[in-house]
């Protein structure tokens, strides 16, 4: 299990949940028996790279928290020959940790954590576009962070 952490963003705060990245990794694999040599990165940027990102490839024209660019949406294709299976990408909008946790007024610490968690459910091929789907993505966030990092 490996995360890459790339800070475009250049803020040193979000090394700060590393180990709880690594916890809430460690603990969605096991939790939906995934190959535990999974790698992914994780990418903190700017509201402006975020909204650059969102128009270019979503045809979203506005920041916003967090994008996960799965690598491999349909494994039925692949053969897979190393030991180590690469997930995708999670970008995260800085600015966003501390909005967010303002307005939902809990720590930056459980809104940086649950954007990661979020970010994560999405590589794994969870989504949450109709509402029995948002139901089980969300059950899913709350099993997985409510031990690690408290409301």
């Amino acid at each position: 299990m490996e995360i890459v952490i790339i800070n475009e963003a250049k803020d040193k705060s979000v090394y700060r949940y590393k180990k709880d990245y690594e916890k809430i990794f460690e603990k969605a694999l096991t939790l939906l028996n995934r190959n535990t040599n999974s790698v992914l990165s994780v990418i903190f940027v700017t509201p402006e790279r975020i909204h650059e990102i969102n128009r270019e490839y979503r045809n979203i024209d506005r920041a916003t928290d967090v994008i996960s660019f799965a690598l491999q949406d349909d494994m039925s294709e692949f053969e897979i020959e190393e030991v180590e299976e690469e997930l995708g990408d999670i970008f995260i909008n800085v600015q966003a940790i501390r909005d967010q946790a303002q307005s939902y007024g809990h720590s930056l610490r459980r809104e940086a954590c649950f954007l990661f968690c979020h970010g994560v459910l999405h590589l794994l091929g969870y989504d949450h576009m109709t509402p029995e789907d948002e139901k089980e993505m969300f059950s899913l966030q709350d099993l997985i962070l409510d031990d690690i990092v408290k409301r």
